[in-house]
């Protein structure tokens, strides 16, 4: 019954407000808010292929807009103040300062992929920016994969579900079941992995970022 309402709410944004909706939903969920961008934008899809009252270019590039925007304040975020309270705080999760060299090596050499692929993940969709922020990856390459995964996203999802929508509704939640489980498997095989090697990348990360943490 909640779904159905909250579905409902939804409907009626959309309906009311239209593009608007599409752009602040996705946007807020980019920052870190937990509201359901995706769904929103399929909505909005759906809507305009069932009504034409909406042009599904407007829809595109309002949750492509929403997407960047969101996820640059996220980033700054992150970067303004995530990455001074994990150095205070991070000790209480075994999080110390050589921990965060190695992961701020890591993402500076992998977090395009973290930022671009992460928009198709539903839990990376919300904090990826906020952790580039944290590990200082460079805004410039930050913004050129952010912007490249915020219009693929828009852009498959938006296309996809206008022009199929009720063959891709009836797919969604297993195609997201499949993507959650993908991203699981991948976080725990990148923790292992890194556990593994983390003697090898702290001297890679101490090389790379020597003396103390700024």
């Amino acid at each position: 019954m909640e779904l159905a309402v909250f579905g409902q709410t939804l409907d009626d944004l959309i309906a009311t407000y239209g593009y608007a909706a599409v752009f602040f939903i996705v946007g807020a969920e980019s920052i870190g808010i937990p509201l359901p961008g995706e769904t929103t934008l399929i909505l909005a899809a759906l809507y305009a292929g069932a009504t034409h009252r909406l042009d599904i270019v407007g829809v595109i590039l309002a949750a492509t807009l929403g997407a960047i925007i969101g996820d640059n304040i996220g980033y700054v975020l992150g970067r303004v103040g995530g990455y001074r309270l994990l150095r205070r705080y991070g000790h209480y999760v075994r999080i110390d300062d050589h921990r965060v060299k190695i992961g701020r090596y890591l993402f500076d050499r992998h977090g395009g992929k973290v930022v671009f692929f992460g928009r198709f993940v539903t839990i990376l969709r919300a904090f990826a920016a906020f952790l580039a922020g944290v590990m200082k990856m460079g805004w410039r390459r930050f913004l050129l994969f952010n912007a490249a995964g915020g219009l693929a996203w828009a852009l498959l999802y938006g296309l996809g579900f206008y022009y199929f929508g009720s063959l891709l509704a009836a797919l969604r939640t297993p195609v997201d079941v499949v993507l959650g489980v993908a991203a699981l498997v991948g976080t725990v095989g990148i923790i292992l992995l890194v556990r593994r090697k983390e003697k090898d990348l702290g001297v890679a990360a101490e090389r790379a970022y020597p003396g103390p943490l700024e």
